[in-house]
């Protein structure tokens, strides 16, 4: 896998923070931090690599729900952080620097595409035929690359070509914009789906959190 520039990193990040209308991120020593201010996501932190800075924050840290997140495999990570950190599923960052490899598809009977924009971010919804949003996605214009964010299909209308009719739509929209360059961070079961359409793995994408206990069970 590639090491991933902190330029890239830094577009990535403020397409998710433009996609959730959130303050844009700012440099953390080697790293990026945002203000995300949810209930269960305080802060973020992301770093390009695992190095000395993501460590010694690692150790700094002792508030729940800051997430710290780092182009670096699972295994590589647990054996560095302290054992307080609940490290989340394994992601992956992509690239897709050439046109998908998806053919053309015609939505099923019944169902329609809806279309909304916001700041820089374009959103494809797909409704269903009792007037339900099935499938969305979301596509962020930074600069020359197009950040690929929370492509959503309801487990009862998967497997259905739904979620990449959204991504051909969305790349549609980076197209007519003159952007072709498409970066994301996926799950390891989305990994599988952008990569049949033409993406490639860059690196490792790990996060960790430490939970909120019940100081009950903490104290036994």
């Amino acid at each position: 896998m590639n090491n991933i520039s902190s330029e890239i990193v830094e577009k990535w990040l403020t397409g998710w923070a433009l996609s959730r209308e959130l303050p844009l991120p700012v440099k953390f020593k080697s790293g990026f931090k945002v203000d995300v201010g949810y209930e269960n996501q305080k802060t973020r932190y992301v770093f390009c690599e695992l190095n000395d800075d993501f460590v010694r924050l690692s150790k700094s840290i002792d508030e729940p729900w800051i997430f710290l997140k780092v182009c670096a495999s699972i295994d590589t990570v647990r054996n560095i952080v302290p054992e307080k950190w609940e490290i989340r599923p394994q992601g992956y960052m992509m690239h897709c620097f050439q046109q998908m490899n998806i053919p053309e598809i015609s939505l099923p009977d019944d169902y329609k595409l809806e279309f909304d924009h916001y700041n820089s971010t374009y959103v494809a919804r797909i409704i269903s035929p009792n007037k339900e949003p099935v499938s969305v996605g979301r596509v962020i214009l930074v600069d020359n690359l197009a950040i690929y964010d929370r492509i959503l299909t309801e487990e009862n209308y998967r497997r259905k070509g739904l979620a990449t009719m959204v991504m051909k739509e969305l790349e549609k929209i980076a197209l007519s914009k003159g952007v072709f360059r498409n970066f994301l961070v996926a799950t390891e079961q989305g990994k599988e789906l952008y990569k049949a359409i033409g993406w490639k793995v860059d690196s490792y994408y790990t996060s960790l959190v430490i939970p909120k206990r019940n100081p009950l069970i903490h104290n036994e």
